[in-house]
């Protein structure tokens, strides 16, 4: 019997280690094609982790790139210090992170907050191609580059664009109103500007989530007596609110990488302290200037902030009993 149930066990094992050898060879295919997209990530995304060397010294272009690096002399922390200093002292420094994380704050709430609401009216519609219209319209913002879309945005907002005509008519301004020359309406008309392209782009990934509601639960709650909002409150969101968590943690890792495109398309020089963020400033002083090494410093900053910020809204994720990314 001892005997049997050693052989047993060898061929169990045998046929585990060939079923995972043919599963990989009939997934060869898929592996191949998969091997692009790898290679992708580990070039872009991982090979310029390399890079972060920069920060920690005194980086000069030289004819070749490996004696660029060879060559630069060891500084250590000397360019965190120089960032510090600025922000300390309310330079450049300290309004592009003090605009960074106002216009990230505003995008994090409203602009993940109207998505989530706006799937919700659409999965109420009853018509189906009403639905399909409305949800068209809405994401073909998202296909615009922000080139056209400050483009159509500057128009809009000049001082003699159909904004204020319609203000003026409606009666809400005695005059017209500069809206891109007030730094003070600059946070505003950004986040309005990302809401308005993202919304229907990112209500998708909802949308697909609510279909995977189960319809007996709201013929259930119907019998009972449940109106529309309430089912919307005690099931569509309990039942995507995993979904929904997970996209918010993810958001949050990007809270500190808004982007360039709108703040530098938009912005000029008369709100440039109201516009300027992060990545506008390493334009400026950092590439502009040939100070790699500082710009490479607010990189690193950049990427450790957002770490820490994922980690923290995931731990948080995690106490309150929700769905988390690790």
């Amino acid at each position: 019997m001892p005997k049997t149930s050693s052989a047993s066990q060898q061929y169990s094992a045998g046929t585990t280690k060939d079923t995972l050898t043919s599963k990989l060879w009939r997934q060869r295919y898929l592996i191949i094609m998969s091997m692009p997209f790898v290679v992708w990530v580990l070039a872009f995304n991982y090979l310029p982790l390399f890079g972060w060397v920069i920060a920690f010294q005194d980086f000069k272009l030289k004819r070749s790139l490996l004696e660029s690096f060879t060559g630069a002399p060891f500084v250590g922390l000397k360019h965190f210090g120089l960032l510090w200093q600025d922000f300390l002292a309310h330079g450049r420094f300290y309004f592009a992170l003090r605009n960074t994380l106002a216009m990230s704050v505003l995008a994090l709430v409203f602009g993940f907050l109207m998505p989530v609401l706006f799937a919700l009216m659409l999965n109420e519609l009853r018509s189906i191609y009403f639905k399909r219209f409305t949800q068209t319209i809405s994401y073909l913002p998202h296909f615009i580059s922000w080139v056209v879309a400050a483009g159509m945005i500057s128009t809009m907002l000049s001082t003699e664009g159909p904004v204020n005509d319609l203000f003026l008519m409606l009666g809400f301004t005695s005059g017209r109103i500069p809206f891109l020359a007030d730094g003070k309406l600059f946070w505003i008309i950004i986040t309005i500007a990302e809401i308005w392209k993202e919304l229907g782009w990112e209500a998708i990934i909802f949308l697909a989530a609510m279909t995977g509601v189960d319809p007996g639960l709201y013929e259930s709650a119907a019998i009972d007596g449940a109106g529309r909002l309430r089912r919307i409150w005690n099931i569509t969101l309990p039942c995507i609110m995993p979904v929904i968590i997970v996209i918010l943690i993810m958001n949050v890792g990007w809270l500190i990488s808004i982007g360039f495109e709108k703040q530098y398309l938009l912005g000029s020089d008369i709100t440039r302290d109201y516009s300027e963020v992060l990545d506008v400033y390493v334009l400026k002083y950092g590439i502009g200037q040939s100070r790699y090494s500082f710009g490479t410093a607010i990189g690193v900053f950049k990427s450790l902030v957002s770490i820490v910020l994922v980690l923290c809204a995931n731990f948080m994720a995690r106490r309150a009993g929700q769905e988390s990314i690790v």
